[in-house]
């Protein structure tokens, strides 16, 4: 073969190998523009990333309890001869519950009078051996000798017999130490009842308090006064304001803390009822999102944002959540525009079109 031919066929060669080594840049450039281009915009709803106050609400259930709660034991032995009240009476303060038979104590007290009136006469006559020291004024030594005489002459006693003698019958009537509903009674009328035996309770079932466990974690949002909602699991009494009580200052074992929170008004609810309590704690600027902006990829927080026309990955450090909003720590800018819908599967820098209200 011709040797010019040779040369001329491999300089065409080698320009073939080079324009298509530079051609194929341009090529894959239109390629991705090419895909990106025929791939449909997702529809989103967006909304702004603010810098506001909104509420932690803590959620905690418990039992609730009557504030003001006593239980009335019987004080002395004796048989219940009356019982004035029921299940479900309301009282008040000082009205007599119940009355123990008193002939026994009545008996004693008598005796003790007659007892004291004896010792008083000895008393007497001892004393008047001493009429000269009476008249002298030493003041401090007639109080040595009167105090030797009531001793010797039993006066000390009988007064001593007689003060038992009058608490004992003062003890047979039971008296309620507070205002509310009976509940719980246990003994009935003409039973033989004992020395510190349990006869009824009083409730005050108008001051209510709800007994919940917080997590430790959260018990530093909690204070003295606070506002909650408090929600019956039995329902239909609807939504009850309360206010924290008292915290104790003690973590259980399970990492709980016990708070208290008294339940306003006369609700209807009764001591011992299930409830929820929602309290809730103010947090102040605070760039916040709607719930539905965060979504998770690979165990990381992510928000997206809208930048011209396309979605723009963001990973985020995520605060409180209220169940409605989520406080953002950083990650994102105040004012930014986030998606809220349509971001499970969104990519970074994918289309995006913006639904209308």
């Amino acid at each position: 073969m011709n040797p010019n031919r040779l040369v001329f066929l491999g300089i065409l060669f080698l320009m073939t190998v080079l324009s298509c080594k530079q051609e194929k840049p341009e090529s894959q450039d239109q390629t991705l523009e090419s895909f990106r281009g025929e791939v449909a915009a997702t529809l989103v709803n967006i909304a702004i990333a603010e810098k506001k106050s909104f509420d932690y609400l803590i959620n905690a259930s418990g039992k609730l309890e009557a504030v003001n709660q006593v239980k009335i034991v019987v004080q002395r032995q004796g048989i219940l001869n009356e019982l004035y009240v029921k299940e479900g009476d309301f009282v008040e303060k000082g009205k007599i519950l119940a009355r123990l038979d008193e002939s026994n104590i009545q008996f004693n007290l008598e005796k003790a009078k007659i007892q004291r009136k004896n010792a008083e006469a000895n008393y007497q006559s001892e004393i008047l051996s001493f009429q000269t020291l009476m008249e002298s004024g030493d003041t401090a030594k007639i109080a040595r000798i009167q105090d030797q005489l009531k001793a010797k002459s039993g006066l000390f006693t009988s007064e001593i017999e007689m003060k038992e003698a009058e608490l004992d019958l003062q003890k047979g009537v039971v008296i309620a130490s507070i205002s509310g509903r009976i509940a719980d009674l246990k003994i009935k009328k003409g039973s033989l009842v004992s020395s510190g035996e349990d006869l009824l309770e009083i409730i005050n079932v108008n001051q209510l308090e709800l007994k919940v466990k917080v997590l430790e974690s959260d018990i530093s949002q909690i204070s003295i006064g606070q506002s909650a909602s408090i929600f019956p699991v039995s329902g239909g009494a609807g939504d009850i304001l309360g206010t924290v009580r008292s915290i104790n200052p003690k973590v259980d074992d399970n990492g709980l803390v016990q708070v208290s929170i008294q339940v306003s008004g006369n609700t209807g609810l009764l001591p011992g009822m299930n409830a929820r309590a929602v309290i809730r704690s103010p947090q102040n600027n605070s760039i916040v999102v709607p719930k539905q902006a965060l979504v998770y990829r690979s165990g990381r927080p992510v928000v997206f944002t809208v930048e011209k026309n396309e979605s723009k990955w963001n990973y985020v450090e995520v605060g409180k959540d209220n169940g409605k909003e989520v406080e953002i720590l950083t990650g994102i800018e105040v004012n930014a525009t986030v998606i809220t819908s349509n971001n499970l599967q969104l990519a970074h820098q994918a289309p995006i079109q913006i639904a209308k209200d």
